[in-house]
């Protein structure tokens, strides 16, 4: 794994989390417990700030970057992630905030601004546009997104496994399990 700093910041990563030798971590980076950093994941907190909860994954091949500060928006956009998330392969996300207990699908892009509420499946292949806030409970889909039903009880139990499961999965590639 490369775990770089960038001007004198260095990613800020828990003992508990498995980072993949192939990924990179740049910069202003807090990664929270029990977390995960699948193969060929970049992270790059140069222009501003990233922070991933605890028992969050971040699987194959996904893109996380942010948005500096510049005279149409002064703060730019960070990127947030919270607690039992799951972002799946080759995911792109770019200066947007995602609460806790969600599921990201393969091949999601979420752009500036955006905010997906708690407990959201967003479906594989989707595009949240810049500025989309994501209403709490229901499953997204579609390029632009569109909602598309509540969520079931047995999406929100595989949204809660899906974490588990990479908690698990990340303490076997670490060995102490």
């Amino acid at each position: 794994m490369t775990i770089r700093a960038y001007q004198n910041i260095t990613p800020n990563i828990d003992s508990s989390v498995f980072v993949d030798e192939s990924s990179i971590i740049i910069g202003d980076v807090d990664i929270g417990k029990d977390s995960s950093v699948w193969p060929l994941t970049a992270i790059r907190g140069d222009v501003n700030t990233i922070r991933i909860g605890d028992r969050t994954n971040i699987q194959d091949g996904s893109v996380l970057h942010v948005t500096h500060p510049h005279t149409a928006v002064p703060d730019g956009y960070a990127l947030t992630i919270g607690n039992n998330v799951t972002i799946g392969h080759k995911v792109i996300l770019h200066g947007c905030c995602i609460e806790d207990d969600c599921l990201i699908g393969m091949g999601v892009v979420i752009m500036d601004g955006a905010m997906v509420r708690r407990q959201v499946l967003v479906g594989a292949g989707s595009l949240v546009p810049p500025g989309k806030d994501l209403e709490s409970g229901y499953l997204w889909l579609g390029s632009p997104v569109k909602r598309v039903r509540e969520l079931t009880s047995d999406e929100k139990k595989w949204i809660e496994y899906s974490s588990g499961h990479y908690v698990d999965l990340k303490n076997k590639h670490m060995g102490s399990e």
